[in-house]
C-alpha cells in the first residue's frame, strides 16, 4: 500500500508542508516516487513516520531524532516502549490529580471553597513531586495519600513550629522537643520508615522555594526541629555519659547531623540490594559510619561503650532516626570483617 503525501498527513494529523520539510532534511524521504513525480510512502516510510513522531513527543529535536534513528540499535518496539512508558507516567499523573481535585470538590461541597491560590498550588505541587518521586511512590507513601489527613496534620505541625519560633523557644524547651518528636515520628512514618525516601523528600524541601512556601515549612523551622530533636537524644545521654562527655557532645552534636540521612538510606540501599557486610563498599559505608560517630563521641574507647549501652538501654534513642536494629546489625558485621 502506498499513500501520497496529502493522505499520509491527512491520516497522520500533519500538515503538507510538515512532510515536506521532513524530505528536504532527509529526516523522512519518500520511498517512491510516482512517473508524475508525486512522493508515495510505503510501510516503512509509515513506521519511520511513528518513530519520527513518538520522539518529537519526547521532547527531542529533529536533529537529534534524524541522528538517533540513524544509528543501527534504535528499533521501532524500542520507540514504542517509550511511548508506553510516557503514557503510563502520563495517566499516572493525571490519576493522581484527579485525586486531588476530588478533593477540592469535597472541600466546595462541604462550604470550604478553595481559591484560586488552592487551586494553582494543586497543579504546581503535582508537577513539582514528579520530578523527586517515581509513579509508584506517589501512589503508595502515605505522605501523599489523598483525603488520608496527612496534609492536615503537616499543617498543623507547621503552624507550632511558626509559633514556637516566633516566641523565641530554646530548642531546649521541652515544648519544642515534644514537637520535634512529633514532627520526626510522623515523618518516619509518611515516608514508610525507608530512609532513602526521607532522604529525598529532605532535598526536595530544601530545593524548592515555592514548596516551601506552600507547605509553610521554612528553611529555619527545619533548622529548629533538628536542634530540637537533637535534644531529645541529649536528654536520653545524659543517663550514661559524664559532664565533660555530654559537653563534647553537645559541642560537636550538630555539625555533621545533615550527613546522616544520606549515609543511612546508603546503608539501607545496601542491605535492600543484598550486599553483604564483608564486602569492600559495605565496610567503606562502617568506616564513613564509624567516623562520623566519633566526630560527636570522641576517640574514648570507654566513652563508645557508654554510647552502645545507652544505645542498648534506650530504645527511644533510635526513634524517628530511620535506623532500626537491622541496619546497626549489618554495620557491626561489617565494621569487625576482614
Amino acid at each position: 500500500m502506498l499513500l501520497k503525501v496529502g493522505e499520509l498527513a491527512r491520516r497522520a494529523g500533519l500538515t503538507v508542508r510538515t512532510l515536506h520539510h521532513y524530505d528536504s532534511i532527509g529526516l523522512l524521504v519518500a520511498s517512491v516516487r510516482s512517473d508524475a513525480g508525486y512522493r508515495l510512502y510505503n510501510r516503512d516510510d509509515i513506521a519511520r513516520l511513528h518513530q519520527i513522531q513518538a520522539l518529537r513527543r519526547l521532547g527531542l529535536p529533529l536533529a537529534d531524532i534524524g541522528d538517533l534513528l540513524a544509528r543501527p540499535d534504535v528499533s521501532l518496539a524500542g520507540v514504542i516502549d517509550q511511548q508506553i512508558h510516557m503514557l503510563e507516567h502520563q495517566l499516572a499523573q493525571t490519576a493522581r490529580l484527579r485525586d486531588r481535585l476530588l478533593r477540592l470538590r469535597t472541600q466546595h461541597a462541604s462550604g470550604a471553597t478553595p481559591d484560586l491560590a488552592d487551586w494553582l498550588q494543586t497543579l504546581e505541587l503535582m508537577t513539582m513531586y514528579d520530578k523527586y518521586f517515581t509513579d509508584h511512590e506517589l501512589r503508595t507513601l502515605p505522605y501523599f495519600a489523598p483525603d488520608s489527613g496527612v496534609q492536615e496534620r503537616w499543617a498543623t505541625l507547621a503552624r507550632e513550629a511558626a509559633a514556637a519560633l516566633a516566641a523565641g523557644m530554646a530548642p531546649a524547651d521541652e515544648r519544642a522537643q515534644d514537637l520535634a518528636r512529633r514532627w520526626m515520628l510522623q515523618l518516619e512514618h509518611d515516608t514508610a520508615s525507608n530512609p532513602e525516601l526521607a532522604a529525598r523528600l529532605d532535598h526536595m524541601f530544601s530545593s524548592e522555594p515555592a514548596l516551601q512556601q506552600g507547605q509553610g515549612v521554612t528553611p529555619a523551622m527545619i533548622d529548629f526541629i533538628v536542634a530540637a530533636f537533637a535534644e531529645t537524644k541529649m536528654r536520653l545521654y545524659e543517663k550514661y555519659l559524664d559532664a565533660d562527655e555530654i559537653a563534647h557532645l553537645r559541642a560537636h552534636y550538630g555539625k555533621r547531623v545533615k550527613e546522616w540521612m544520606p549515609l543511612v538510606a546508603q546503608v539501607h540501599r545496601a542491605i535492600a540490594n543484598g550486599e553483604a557486610p564483608e564486602a569492600p563498599a559495605s565496610r567503606a559505608l562502617a568506616r564513613r559510619w564509624l567516623e562520623l560517630f566519633r566526630s560527636y563521641a570522641g576517640d574514648n574507647p570507654t566513652t563508645h561503650e557508654k554510647f552502645r549501652h545507652a544505645m542498648a538501654q534506650e530504645p527511644e534513642l533510635l526513634a524517628g532516626t530511620w535506623v532500626t536494629p537491622d541496619i546497626l546489625a549489618f554495620l557491626r558485621q561489617a565494621m569487625t570483617s576482614h
